[in-house]
């Protein structure tokens, strides 16, 4: 384990060195949890898309699958909270021990595969064979509403992909202004069908907002969208307004490493620097390690959000979830 303490280095040249020392370690790490589209993805699709008809069903990993979500609001400005809502929740599931997540790049490499355009993979008839070629036992997904009495409605279904069966259809209320507690609604109903005991430190991680900034969750929402459209200019911009909106928000700063690493982003080099410094401060250098599951790479380093206590109630495990 390295045991190297970068912040009591007082000489600068020194800071740079290990900094591009240490850059192949953050670089893995930074792609661990990363949301660039690679060439090693659209692989996978292809030889998923090829092996079809001979793919077997899931072997009862407890193996999830977030889907995108559907705008079904009638305002196209809440279009980036469809892959928003997917991301936060794949972000957090990653984090639960007892549960491996199919990557949100996985995902979107297949949906390229199919065709399907900008409409994404949703929850539909086809399903249970999405679920199939994304070796996931389970697949959750559904509609973003916008109801009389309910500014933001969240409908989704949980679907036991070997049985075909619907385990239940959790639900989320409220405003857009407070959108982290109603994808936290979301994410503990889901654990809760899925029987998943959560030990008092992953709640209280998963308690955890990504950022309680919605401004800046729709700059990260639309940074992600435009960086699967090959838009990378356009997603720095979108990571960097994130952040000036809140510094702390989670993911953006290793996602704009990402970007400088594969070569495909204009951060300078003085900007590099600070990023290298930034990402090093949220991450385990430790963490580099490749995980024996490829579902399960997005982690949330310790310390990296900020603890709130949900004013909405979270039921406890067991409790049906409100159709």
């Amino acid at each position: 384990m390295l045991h190297i303490k970068f912040h009591k280095l007082k000489n600068f040249y020194v800071q740079i060195f290990l900094s591009f020392l240490f850059l192949p370690l953050i670089i893995t790490n930074s792609a661990f949890c990363g949301q660039v589209i690679t060439d090693e993805a659209r692989q996978w699709a292809k030889q998923a898309m090829a092996q079809e008809h001979t793919i077997q069903q899931t072997d009862g990993k407890k193996t999830i699958a977030v889907l995108y979500f559907k705008n079904k609001t009638g305002m196209a400005e809440l279009n980036p909270l469809q892959k928003g809502l997917a991301f936060m929740l794949i972000t957090d599931l990653s984090t639960v021990r007892d549960l491996h997540v199919v990557e949100r790049v996985k995902m979107q490499a297949l949906m390229e595969e199919m065709g399907l355009g900008q409409s994404g993979l949703v929850a539909s008839d086809d399903t249970p064979e999405t679920g199939r070629l994304l070796g996931a036992k389970w697949i959750v997904g559904g509609d973003i509403q916008s109801l009389a009495q309910v500014p933001l409605y969240i409908h989704s279904s949980l679907l036991d992909v070997p049985d075909a069966q619907v385990l239940g259809q959790p639900t989320a209320e409220g405003i857009l202004d407070n959108f982290f507690e109603i994808e936290k609604t979301l994410l503990f109903n889901i654990i809760d069908l899925l029987k998943v005991e959560l030990t008092q430190e992953e709640r209280i991680r998963l308690e955890r907002p990504i950022s309680l900034n919605t401004k800046a969750l729709l700059d990260l929402f639309k940074a992600i969208d435009a960086s699967d459209q090959g838009d990378y200019e356009q997603a720095e911009q979108y990571y960097k307004s994130a952040i000036k909106k809140d510094a702390q928000i989670y993911t953006v700063k290793a996602n704009l490493m990402e970007l400088k690493s594969l070569g495909i982003a204009s951060t300078r080099t003085n900007e590099s620097v600070q990023l290298l410094q930034s990402v090093r401060d949220q991450t385990s250098l430790t963490d580099a390690v490749v995980p024996s599951l490829t579902t399960k790479r997005t982690q949330i380093p310790e310390g990296d959000r900020i603890p709130i206590t949900l004013d909405v109630p979270v039921p406890p495990l067991g409790t049906p979830a409100v159709n």
